[in-house]
């Protein structure tokens, strides 16, 4: 949706390391060949698309942890995509965690098990995620729009808040 106003291109990073490993998984990258290679080919590949203009590029969570990478994301515009942990793990569980490696337990509650984990994540990695140029907090739209949840939130009223922010950084940046 967000990439469809800008009329660019759309690519996922994470779709991106996939193709170059031979299709392999981003679960399996990780099995057989660890989250450091992972996150190298990553970076190579955020490298190759700061070159590129006009894209929407969407990075797993994991992107902002290696300072190179904002070097990159910073050709553009970085934008934040802040959901409460609670709805990430509402979400995460609901389609499994299979396909997130730092995510993935074989026994135990699986929401539980899935927000303990990403509340650790996002206290390792908001100081990175606070790098970004915008940052469209979705608990602030819930408020601001009068909804009771982030899961009644659009992904075109997502993307509008978006375009608002950016324009917002846009502003700020022209000393409007």
């Amino acid at each position: 949706m967000f990439y469809d106003l800008f009329f660019g291109i759309y690519e996922n990073s994470d779709a991106l390391v996939e193709e170059e490993v031979d299709g392999t998984s981003v679960a399996d990258i990780f099995k057989h060949y660890g989250e450091t290679f992972f996150r190298t080919k990553e970076t190579e590949i955020l490298r190759k698309l700061s070159m590129m203009h006009r894209n929407v590029i969407s990075t797993g969570g994991g992107a902002v942890v290696r300072p190179i990478n904002w070097k990159y994301m910073h050709q553009g515009i970085s934008v934040w995509l802040d959901v409460p942990v609670e709805a990430l793990a509402q979400r995460i569980t609901a389609v499994g965690t299979d396909s997130r490696p730092l995510l993935n337990y074989e026994s135990g509650d699986a929401y539980t098990k899935t927000f303990m984990r990403l509340s650790a994540l996002f206290e390792e990695r908001s100081e990175a995620y606070a790098n970004a140029n915008a940052r469209v907090s979705l608990e602030n739209m819930v408020a601001k729009l009068g909804q009771r949840d982030v899961s009644d939130l659009s992904p075109t009223a997502i993307a509008m808040e978006a375009l608002e922010q950016i324009k917002d950084f846009l502003m700020s940046e022209d000393g409007c």
